[in-house]
């Protein structure tokens, strides 16, 4: 491995029992914070099907997107566009569709009331586009799938270097959460700035959760939605390294990753750490991207407990890239969803600002 390379490791590897420690220290410890994952069954073409949706639900009438908002959630389910915060302004460079797919009522009926942002109900566009339901759920079971295997090794390797880590931690959380965040983003094109270091589709910023599973990306043109190589190569995600050098991630067609959240961060005592990274706008005009993340965390009364042996200073380190974790987990034993609203209203202060 070198500061150059994605770490991959092979589905059969994942799963057979095999000793990963060197692949997780090299990718979330010395690497770029990112591990691929080949040959994952049937990814390719679940991937495919659901990307392959995003062009048609972005382009729907605004009416028929309107019915698929859901502001009592903070726009965490169904289609959100230009309700999150860019700086001082409404982010207008996304469009983004929200799904849960390990379930469309998850939680309890005393959860979803108490955690109304975790737990968020399922909006579908039965009529618009039939497909995208199926096609929605069968990803993200099998992204679920993988970052429970991922999680398992991470527990391994964080209790090696920690006597006071639970070894089961994350594995045993991750296969009983019922709360997945689906992400089905499309960025719409940019006006290409000649001369100038084309803008972010999304600025730089950490996951607030545990393991974030990502699909790739396509890239379509958007006026007719066909599929396209994409022509800027310097188009794309980004994220800082563990030396704190920016770098361009390229996933393999045949790879899902998967990068770190801060609750990780906290958990395993700092030992791993959330990935710093950002989508850097094209320069060629008309030109799309979709992409597809999924957010595996855990139930949101799960305690954000600093592992024994551990110490603050080493959790709370982060890039300057991003804002300080410490302003967000002020306390051990935070629960998670507590801490995701903290995250959330940072965010969305400005809907929270029209509205009082």
């Amino acid at each position: 491995m070198t500061e150059s390379e994605l770490v991959i490791v092979s589905y059969e590897d994942l799963t057979s029992g095999k000793d990963l420690s060197k692949s997780i220290e090299d990718a979330y410890s010395q690497g770029w914070g990112v591990i691929g994952i080949s040959d994952v069954p049937g990814f390719e073409n679940a991937r495919n099907n659901l990307l392959s949706c995003a062009h048609k639900l972005a382009h729907l009438p605004s009416d028929a997107l309107t019915k698929l908002e859901d502001p009592k959630s903070l726009y965490n389910a169904g289609w959100s566009h230009g309700k999150e915060k860019l700086g001082d302004k409404p982010d207008l460079a996304k469009g983004s569709f929200y799904f849960n797919p390990l379930s469309d009522l998850p939680g309890t009926e005393e959860g979803r009331k108490k955690y109304p942002l975790s737990y968020p109900i399922n909006i579908w566009p039965k009529d618009e586009i039939p497909s995208l339901e199926p096609a929605a759920k069968k990803l993200g079971i099998i992204m679920h799938e993988c970052c429970i295997g991922v999680a398992g090794h991470i527990d391994r390797y964080v209790a090696s270097k920690l006597p006071g880590y639970d070894a089961d931690l994350m594995e045993s959380a991750m296969k009983k959460t019922d709360k997945a965040k689906g992400r089905l983003l499309y960025y719409f094109p940019m006006e290409p700035k000649s001369g100038e270091k084309q803008e972010a589709w999304i600025g730089w910023h950490n996951d607030s959760g545990f393991l974030t599973a990502l699909a790739g990306d396509m890239y379509v043109d958007d006026e007719t939605g066909e599929v396209c190589e994409c022509p800027d190569e310097e188009a794309g995600l980004y994220v800082i390294n563990r030396l704190g050098k920016e770098v361009k991630v390229n996933i393999p067609k045949n790879c899902m990753a998967i990068q770190l959240g801060e609750c990780t961060q906290i958990v395993t005592g700092g030992k791993l750490t959330a990935t710093p990274h950002y989508v850097r706008g094209s320069q060629a005009k008309g030109i799309a991207r979709i992409s597809c993340p999924c957010f595996i965390d855990t139930a949101p009364n799960f305690k954000l407990s600093m592992p024994q042996g551990s110490d603050k200073e080493c959790i709370y380190q982060s890039s300057d890239k991003v804002p300080p974790l410490k302003e967000r987990w002020t306390t051990d034993g935070m629960e998670f969803g507590e801490f995701l609203g903290k995250t959330f209203e940072k965010y969305y202060e400005h809907i929270q600002s029209k509205n009082t």
